[in-house]
């Protein structure tokens, strides 16, 4: 029996749309891959305690760790408290601890569990910080926190770091310093402004060439302590010329999710690790692509993970920031959540047709784990934006 809905168009007309796809088999159990790979794990809000979203959104702590073990059972390395957790766009620096804190303790209940966790300076308000010394106090405080409770630390960039900062030698400095106090190896995060406008002119220029050459020599003279780098410029050729020139050893991770695909496959000499929100979304299909690629199945890896490129690129489109309104739908459409509430009420960040695109990609892209159950979801949701449904 087929399952069908109706959905708006862009032209501001309905169409009824009919599902195709076909739920993606889940392994019977973790997979190996041959690329390291990280899902952006997303925080579950509790509505139902939720009284003030904007100032201290409520957490769903149960849902939140329930969907790390989903991740964990598809094969995934978890990043813990980034981007995709709404850092600095609705999870606090005191939410991200107890987030951290949690996560920690629950992967020392599953074996083989890994998880590295992003340590910025969000608690320090950007127009607070008045020398560089403050930002570098403000990352060894994360910093500091992840490694105290056993962690391994993501460095995320700093807004107050951006806005202070006047050349590349004031980059070398906060990284260096913090490179150099860190108890393990640190993995760098290059984010473009299209996911932070305020990260703009990051490493000390707009321009990539310069930046490419100030963070190459931030790695080179801090190279054992540098696991690697995630890039997240959503331009493959940025990467490819940031991949090619890493130190022997230190890994490259795309946080492309526009490109992935092709990034992660390689040219024949090079690929790129991965470190994506999108694997949050899409974890089945990844975990299936990935296994594929590792038993040398290219032509299945390509089969199943290129649907999902345009999916990202829909949920990921400019204003990029708002990107994880997609993947908490996601989560509510697939079953994760019985609800479809964000921190800070992110969920109206996107629109009624953005939304509608999503569902019929998703389906496309065979990334809707129980169609019925999705559909029905959807047909509430259209509903209480005035779809009306049949």
């Amino acid at each position: 029996m087929s399952i069908s809905l109706s959905l708006p168009r862009a032209d501001g007309g309905l169409e009824a749309y009919a599902l195709v796809g076909t739920p993606t088999q889940r392994p019977a159990s973790a997979p190996a891959f041959s690329r390291i790979a990280y899902a952006a794990a997303h925080v579950v809000s509790d509505p139902r305690r939720d009284a003030r979203p904007w100032e201290a959104p409520a957490v769903d702590w149960e849902r939140t760790m329930a969907f790390r073990h989903h991740l964990w059972s598809l094969g995934f390395r978890i990043a813990e408290a980034m981007d995709t957790a709404q850092r600095g766009m609705g999870l606090d620096w005191a939410g991200a601890q107890e987030l951290i804190r949690r996560s920690l303790a629950e992967a020392k209940t599953v074996p083989g569990a890994d998880l590295a966790c992003g340590a910025g300076t969000d608690h320090l308000n950007p127009a607070d910080a008045r020398s560089l010394d403050d930002v570098i106090r403000a990352y060894e405080e994360q910093v500091g926190f992840v490694e105290k409770h056993g962690g391994r630390a993501i460095m995320m960039a700093s807004r107050a770091l951006a806005r202070l900062a006047t050349s590349p030698e004031d980059y070398r400095k906060v990284y260096g310093r913090i490179l150099g106090q860190a108890k393990d190896k640190v993995v760098l995060h290059w984010l473009g402004d299209m996911f932070d406008p305020q990260l703009a002119g990051y490493w000390g220029s707009k321009d990539f060439e310069p930046a490419l050459e100030a963070v190459l020599s931030i790695i080179a003279e801090n190279r054992d302590k540098v696991e690697g780098i995630k890039i997240s410029l959503l331009d493959n050729a940025c990467e490819v010329a940031l991949r090619d020139r890493l130190p022997e050893g230190v890994l490259c991770f795309t946080g492309d999710d526009f490109n992935y695909a092709e990034l992660i496959e390689g040219d024949g000499q090079k690929y790129s690790h991965a470190l994506l929100g999108i694997f949050d979304a899409v974890a089945p299909q990844a975990s299936k692509a990935l296994a594929s690629l590792a038993a040398g199945d290219v032509k299945t890896f390509r089969a199943v993970i290129e649907p999902t490129v345009p999916l990202s690129r829909k949920i990921f489109e400019a204003p990029t920031q708002y990107y994880k309104a997609g993947v908490v739908f996601l989560a509510w459409l697939n079953g994760h959540q019985d609800h479809f509430t964000m921190p800070a009420g992110m969920q109206s960040a996107r629109g009624v047709v953005h939304y509608a695109d999503i569902f019929r990609l998703a389906d496309r892209a065979n990334v809707l784990d129980k169609p019925e159950l999705a559909a029905a979801r959807m047909k509430n949701l259209m509903a209480v934006l005035g779809v009306a449904q049949d």
